[in-house]
């Protein structure tokens, strides 16, 4: 795993409270000088799918948030558990999905726990295929 993909162990959970969430699936990014890089990595991600759910990792609500430094960006994301297999791999491939955008200089994606994925998360597209709605 690359020294920029970041996954803290599941005992220690990194808070997510300075962190403001992605908006919803379908909802237009934030406005602002990122907007349009938001919104072109949000598009890579939805290529991105979670390997156990048929399902992107946007419309699933993994994505919590985008925090900027120049054009450097961390992209903090969780998954459906802790203990998912795939942690390490999954976060490679965003750090490369993001990387993919214009005027990106640098990323990193840190995996949090705090809050925890629920299925409330989810964009109303992925909880009509789901069942939710």
């Amino acid at each position: 795993m690359s020294e920029n993909a970041t996954v803290p162990p599941a005992t220690a959970p990194v808070p997510a409270s300075d962190v403001s969430p992605a908006p919803p699936s379908g909802t237009p990014p934030a406005t602002g000088p990122y907007a349009e890089r938001e919104r072109l990595i949000t598009e890579n991600l939805k290529q991105i799918y979670d390997p156990e759910i048929p399902m992107n990792i946007v419309d699933l609500g993994l994505i919590y948030g985008f925090e900027w430094a120049g054009d450097d960006v961390t992209l903090k994301m969780t998954l459906t558990a802790p203990g998912c297999p795939v942690a390490g791999i999954l976060a490679e491939e965003v750090k490369n999905a993001i990387e993919k955008v214009p005027l990106i200089h640098g990323a990193k994606v840190d995996l949090i726990w705090d809050p925890p994925w629920s299925p409330d998360r989810m964009s109303e597209f992925a909880k009509r295929q789901f069942g939710y709605m």
